[in-house]
């Protein structure tokens, strides 16, 4: 079994329900999509980054691993295009006793569930049609896909929770189709955050769409926040 990893540092987490917490993230390479928004492009083809064998890249995370770390975050790329790898490496850091944390587009539901053993956090991504990741024939079996995890993800018990980046482009009446298909499949009770991100440097959303989109989650889930990118602001990978 090989690997294929882009980089690994730690930072401090900058999105999500956890930002702020001292992080090793492990970023695989490759991803089969091509949001206009990506501020990793370098990493999604397949063959970027350098291949390791897993005895390897466990060193290699061993290594890395600094003190008073509070998780270890595996991001991409997408690392479902590497699931049975990330299954590996995953197991590796849960038997240090450290929280793993998956952030991935849930694009492949078979994909996750290898996966979701070895996982403690979960970030469901789900795409908007204005991102520009796959063509819109495409994007309802997709979006399928991601709400089957987020379905599997709960009945798991996982730390779940759910992320929506938005922009400029974002269309008010599909994102609120996208909320209430969300919550037609689950419960708020079964989440731990729902995270509206603007994106940051290009096709900025302006104040008043974010104050409108918060408002279309609001009353199915009242913990809504909106959370940029905060690492860009301290310089932070």
């Amino acid at each position: 079994m090989k690997v294929r990893l882009f980089e690994i540092f730690t930072s401090v987490e900058g999105e999500g329900i956890l930002y702020g917490t001292k992080t090793l993230f492990v970023r695989l390479a490759g991803c089969p999509f091509t949001c206009f928004y990506c501020d990793t492009k370098e990493s999604l083809p397949l063959d970027s980054g350098t291949e390791y064998s897993i005895e390897d890249a466990n060193h290699l995370i061993d290594s890395n691993l600094k003190n008073q770390t509070y998780k270890v975050n595996f991001t991409g790329g997408d690392p479902l295009i590497q699931h049975e790898a990330v299954a590996l490496l995953a197991k590796h850091i849960q038997d240090k006793k450290i929280p793993t944390y998956l952030e991935s587009s849930c694009f492949d539901i078979d994909r996750f569930n290898h996966v979701l053993p070895f996982i403690d956090i979960v970030k469901i991504e789900f795409k908007t049609k204005d991102s520009d990741f796959v063509d819109a024939k495409h994007y309802e079996k997709f979006i399928g896909h991601t709400m089957k995890c987020l379905q599997s993800s709960v009945k798991s018990n996982k730390t779940t929770y759910i992320k929506v980046v938005v922009s400029s482009k974002t269309q008010l009446n599909e994102f609120a189709k996208l909320v209430q298909e969300i919550f037609d499949k689950i419960s708020k009770d079964d989440i731990d955050g729902f995270i509206i991100q603007p994106t940051y440097g290009i096709s900025e959303p302006s104040l008043e769409l974010l104050l409108e989109l918060y408002d279309l989650v609001y009353p199915h889930y009242i913990d809504v926040k909106v959370v940029p990118q905060l690492h860009k602001f301290i310089g932070a990978p």
